[in-house]
């Protein structure tokens, strides 16, 4: 479907271009979401009688929004989660948790702002864009930790998971000591064990010997 933008669309265009795009992604979004009209005779000349006003709207909004953006960029929100010992959360961060919790730091985006490129699913800090105005975008933060205080450490750049996995190997290793300390000890005792009986073994049989001398004498 051939379509004209009242916006910028990214890796579309900007306003006033005309393209073609799926007519699923015209009719589910860019159509009911007023981004852009169908490109037909009648169409292009309305847009062409209102460009000077939608371009001048357009411009006042991305001036909001280049506004708003300085309560956004850079901010870091802390989002505390459950996650296995490999720091695989169980479940994942959503938009709405981050919409959520920029929110209440004072932040006044939307669910349509947050572009997310891929699920969070670990725990570790991670980039998020917000797109405040086709024309606008900042990055924020979204630091998932189990606890306040590993959120501080990875907020200091240090790798919570690499620090889990360390920990691990470390008490794998001293269990894996103990182990064999415990066999040493066992070893010990099973000798002396084993040393006792043949001390009694030799003791009876001494004992065996001189009674025989005895009777034969």
């Amino acid at each position: 479907m051939d379509i004209i933008l009242l916006e910028r669309v990214e890796k579309l265009g900007g306003i006033g271009d005309v393209v073609t795009v799926k007519n699923g992604y015209a009719r589910n979004f860019l159509l009911p979401n007023k981004k852009a009209l169908r490109a037909n005779e009648a169409n292009k000349k309305v847009f062409e009688a209102n460009r000077a006003q939608i371009e001048a709207d357009n411009e006042a909004k991305r001036k909001e929004a280049e506004k708003a953006s300085g309560n956004v960029d850079g901010k870091q929100i802390v989002l505390i989660r459950a996650s296995s010992a490999s720091g695989q959360l169980y479940g994942s961060v959503s938009v709405r948790d981050i919409v959520e919790s920029l929110n209440a730091d004072g932040a006044n985006v939307e669910k349509s702002m947050v572009i997310l490129e891929k699920p969070i699913k670990t725990l570790g800090v991670f980039d998020v864009r917000i797109r405040l105005h086709p024309e606008v975008s900042v990055t924020v933060q979204v630091n998932v930790a189990r606890s306040d205080d590993e959120a501080e450490l990875q907020k200091d750049g240090i790798d919570v998971i690499a620090q889990m996995f360390e920990e691990e190997q470390a008490e794998l290793a001293a269990a894996a000591l103990e182990v064999i300390e415990d066999g040493e000890e066992g070893d010990e005792e099973l000798k002396a064990e084993l040393e006792g009986e043949a001390e009694a073994v030799e003791t009876a049989e001494s004992e065996e010997s001189e009674e025989s001398t005895e009777d034969k004498a």
